[in-house]
């Protein structure tokens, strides 16, 4: 399975940063990320996969840029 964004809800909605184990690898979650989500609630990231030194590292990912959508509603 390809997965290209992700919202807290995927991920259980978590509360802490850390790395968490799920269904499509290893995600680590930052505090400014979580930031965003306290936010904007809603908002999807990009999932960017790991490198070390250009190879990718298993499946280990952290969150890219990110799409609030429509803050109005």
């Amino acid at each position: 399975m390809r997965v290209n964004k992700i919202n807290s809800d995927k991920i259980g909605r978590v509360t802490e940063p850390g790395r968490y184990k799920c269904f499509f690898g290893y995600l680590t979650v930052t505090p400014e990320d979580l930031d965003v989500w306290a936010h904007y609630p809603g908002a999807t990231f990009t999932l960017i996969r790991q490198t070390a030194d250009e190879q990718p590292v298993g499946e280990e990912y952290r969150l890219g840029a990110f799409d609030i959508g429509n803050p109005e509603q």
